[in-house]
């Protein structure tokens, strides 16, 4: 009896030595072990929606500087969206106008409000800043308040150009409720290329690489930097980042933050350590 219960005692404490080894390598595919809310897609699905705001607005004034109409983004038939421009002042004027009341456009988001870009000389110019700013605009229910400057650089190769991109702007998502406002604020220099669409002028096709630096804060206050270390890719067909990788640094520490291979859908992973965990992001 004394040697049974004695070999019961050492396979139970080698089985508990293997399992505690086993845990030590695991690596989770299950977002249910993520506890902290930040971890759990919070930065990650705001710094895709913010961005994905802010290359929209930059493609919409770029078409509107290029072509001085709103056909590019209006539905067939639709007058509502309007663009003027201001080229006797200094600096320039170009406004999108999208009207009071929310107005569902070609590629099917809803707007309303204006966006506003200044500039001087000519639009299209080398070297030249776009300072944009926003009166009441909403993109599908969210509102963009802040400013964007964008500086045109030509690399001598024909529709071979990119953006350095000045950011600090702020994506209320709750508009409609003052007292419970939820702010995203995002700011850093960033750099944005046409990489995709840049021989049309079709909106739908067109893709960009973004990377850089920025500084995500959370509507809790929580602060995260963002360097993205494999360029972030956006197209404007798609609601969230397909693809790219940022290195993450917040308050629980450095995080690795991966947006896919290029498909657009709502998935990402997040590696802590020797851990994996799948997202699902939210727009």
């Amino acid at each position: 009896m004394y040697r049974n219960t004695g070999l019961r005692k050492f396979t139970l404490l080698m089985a508990a030595s293997l399992l505690a080894i086993a845990s030590c390598k695991k690596t989770t595919t299950d977002d249910n072990y993520l506890k902290d809310e930040d971890d759990r897609t919070g930065y990650a699905s705001d710094a895709s929606r913010v961005e994905f705001a802010n290359n929209d607005v930059i493609s919409i004034a770029d078409q509107a500087g290029t072509l001085y109409n709103a056909e590019y983004i209006r539905k067939a038939g639709d007058k509502s969206v309007t663009v003027s421009v201001d080229t006797f002042s200094t600096p320039r004027v170009l406004i999108v106008r999208f009207g009071a009341t929310d107005v569902t456009c070609a590629d099917g988001r809803k707007r309303r409000g204006s966006i506003i870009i200044k500039y001087n000389g000519r639009y299209l110019d080398t070297n030249q800043v776009h300072t944009i700013t926003y009166n009441n605009y909403h993109l599908d229910g969210n509102q963009l308040t802040g400013w964007v400057k964008v500086t045109r650089v030509d690399t001598t190769v024909v529709g071979d150009w990119f953006y350095r991109v000045q950011l600090n702007d702020s994506m209320n998502m709750n508009p409609s409720d003052p007292v419970n406002s939820k702010f995203i604020v995002w700011t850093g220099n960033l750099m944005r290329k046409i990489v995709g669409g840049k021989l049309t002028n079709d909106r739908a096709d067109d893709y960009f690489s973004v990377s850089g630096t920025a500084t995500l804060t959370r509507p809790s206050g929580h602060v995260f930097n963002f360097n993205i270390a494999t360029p972030l890719q956006f197209g404007t067909s798609c609601d969230f980042a397909e693809s790219g990788v940022v290195n993450v640094n917040g308050y629980t520490g450095t995080r690795v933050l991966n947006y896919g291979n290029g498909d657009c859908d709502n998935a990402a992973q997040l590696n802590i350590g020797v851990h994996v965990y799948q997202l699902t992001l939210t727009k």
